[in-house]
């Protein structure tokens, strides 16, 4: 039916219980008495008639989608019925010289309940069009019975398309256990969640407790996740009340809500000093990092943000999605170069004089690294000594170079060419009036290429997940949280530290493998889990700090500096002299002796690997 048409017919509807209503409740007090004889009802219903279409057309009775009718729908018509009825009331007094106030009553309660019984038929009528839907949606629990809990609640009953019908609710207050919400009950607490699941037969579950912190939050979901239901949750307080998220925004729960990592507060003040009305470079900008840094970096209002990169594609998507959120004074400038191109970067620099570089820009995987190691030397050690020096020469005020927790005891030639560039930094630092300093963390979830996406990859497809080894451990940080940290880190530069960020607890990757399988709404024998053997130059155990760069205390909260010594000037130079003539074998050899070394000179390293 067309709008038109309904408010057409809701109208004549209205009309005709408001013109006879007071005849009626006449009638029923005085049944031996014609009501249609009496000039006075007709001039009472008449004067209903316009004081209801009045008061109706205020409240807007006739704007409203009756079919999702409730509290608020319902409040209109009682004030729009009780209004019309008060104007009738005062006609009679005060023209008419009578009031017939027991039929005023019965008028008032015949309006109530024929115009909002009206109303609600409409809700009805879509209730039995939709009965056969409603068979066939998955029955959901609800965990939260708060404001949250029971808004889910309504817009899932009014919206069968969701094809989730809430059975039950659970919540720990136990002031709402035996209540209905809605017709739905509260069964009781998180405690017992597996027993109502198996009990009452669901097949869904949705989290609607937004205002959790995450630690909290990630109990919860270890324990909702136990079930074996596939689970889903409601946006983040914060993104709800920045209006980013409806609270009926229902997604499903990422593995970064097992974590239990608390929100970082920055030093927004120290972050506003260093970006805020300055000119900002960041290379490797289309990447997974690079990018967030980027969105994070746009918040403060720089004057200038270039968006470096190889990739013109990731280059153009970042710079797209910039584009719709930056501050107006804010000039982004997308820059498609290579960190290996020292001239196109040197050129970059002294046209723009970036106040500070974020370096992003590298080669990050172990095993594809292991087969190419002129490139791992090219992109992360050239690509970063290229970037250095260009920054010194143009004036910047800091670099912050991001690098990785496989720097440490690198077994492998990503890594150690990661603590080579480490190194690189630092030694500018010594000779530089710009602030060098490194960023060390782990895995980011989600990022390209990562674990995760691999593992979710594998699930779409039925499996089996292939894990290394069944001890394989990482650390395991989200990329918003990594970059925030990088960003307070380069707020604390004085040149020359290895900032560490602390990345909580490492995470087996089995287990990751086995929350993402239940996450997606499997048990674990439905997909396969398949161990293929650790990698070339993999290691079981990631470190942050090797036991010669230990250093507990904390510089801000989840950041430390690592006492991680560079080899000197002289013998980097010459290394970086002799890189470009050694092979494959020679290049693996040198790199990981130079980043495990204890005190050896560079020398008798290179003598040792018979180059």
């Amino acid at each position: 039916m067309s709008v038109k048409n309904r408010i057409s017919l809701l109208v004549l509807v209205d009309s005709f219980i408001v013109f006879f209503s007071i005849f009626i409740g006449y009638f029923l007090l005085n049944p031996w008495v014609n009501p249609f004889e009496s000039k006075f009802l007709l001039a009472s219903a008449l004067t209903i008639f316009i004081a209801h279409h009045a008061f109706a057309l205020s409240y807007g009775l006739y704007r409203k989608v009756w079919e999702y009718a409730s509290i608020g729908e319902l409040t209109s018509i009682f004030k729009a019925v009780t209004f019309s009825i008060v104007a009738v009331g005062a006609v009679q007094s005060f023209v008419l010289n009578d009031v017939l106030f027991r039929a005023l009553v019965i008028t008032w309660m015949l309006h109530l309940l024929l115009i909002g019984g009206s109303r609600l038929s409409w809700r009805l009528f879509r209730d039995i069009l939709t009965g056969n839907k409603k068979q066939e949606q998955k029955r959901t629990m609800i965990v939260g019975a708060g404001q949250a809990g029971t808004l889910v609640a309504r817009q899932l009953l009014n919206n069968t398309d969701r094809g989730l019908k809430p059975v039950a609710f659970l919540d720990d207050d136990i002031n709402k256990r035996g209540l209905e919400i809605y017709g739905i009950r509260v069964l009781g607490g998180i405690e017992e969640i597996i027993d109502f699941v198996k009990d009452n037969n669901i097949e869904r579950i949705i989290v609607a407790i937004p205002s959790l912190g995450k630690r909290e939050t990630a109990e919860l979901m270890k324990k909702v996740v136990d079930t074996g239901i596939r689970t889903q949750t409601i946006p983040l307080i914060e993104d709800i009340m920045t209006g980013k998220l409806s609270v009926t925004d229902i997604q499903d729960v990422k593995i970064e809500d097992l974590l239990g990592r608390e929100e970082i507060k920055l030093d927004m003040d120290k972050i506003k000093d260093q970006l805020t009305g300055k000119t900002v470079l960041v290379t490797g900008a289309g990447g997974s990092i690079g990018s967030e840094i980027c969105r994070q970096i746009a918040r403060f209002g720089p004057k200038k943000l270039l968006l470096l990169g190889h990739g013109e594609n990731s280059i153009y998507l970042i710079d797209m999605e910039l584009r719709k959120t930056i501050a107006p004074d804010t000039e982004l400038i997308p820059v498609i170069a290579d960190v290996q191109d020292y001239e196109r970067i040197l050129e970059i620099m002294t046209l723009h004089r970036p106040d500070v570089v974020y370096h992003a820009a590298a080669h990050k995987h172990v095993p594809l690294m292991e087969g190419n190691p002129t490139e791992a030397v090219k992109n992360n050690i050239y690509g970063t000594k290229n970037m250095a020096n260009a920054a010194h020469i143009a004036g910047v005020s800091n670099f912050v170079m991001i690098s990785t927790d496989k720097a440490v005891n690198p077994p492998n030639v990503m890594g150690a060419s990661k603590r080579f560039a480490e190194m690189i930094v630092q030694n500018m630092a010594k000779r530089s009036e710009t602030k060098f300093v490194a960023v060390r963390f782990g895995n980011v979830l989600g990022s390209r290429g990562s674990v995760i996406p691999l593992f979710k990859s594998q699930i779409a497809v039925g499996g089996p997940l292939t894990v290394t080894d069944p001890e394989m451990t990482r650390y395991f940080m989200t990329i918003p949280e990594a970059s925030r940290l990088v960003i307070q880190a380069g707020a604390l530069a004085r040149g020359g530290e290895v900032f560490v960020l602390d990345m909580g607890e490492p995470v087996k990757i089995v287990d990751l493998a086995k929350n993402l399988i239940r996450l997606s709404g499997y048990v674990n024998d439905e997909i396969e889990i398949k161990y293929s053997g650790i990698r070339p130059g993999e290691k079981l155990f990631e470190e942050l700090l090797n036991e010669d760069e230990i250093q507990s205390k904390q510089v801000f909260p989840k950041i430390h500096i690592g006492k991680a010594n560079p080899i000197s000037e002289t013998e980097l130079f010459y290394v970086l002299e002799k890189l470009p003539e050694m092979n494959n074998e020679e290049i693996k050899e040198v790199l990981v002796a130079l980043a495990n070394r204890k005190n050896v000179e560079t020398s008798k390293l290179l003598a040792s690997s018979n180059f």
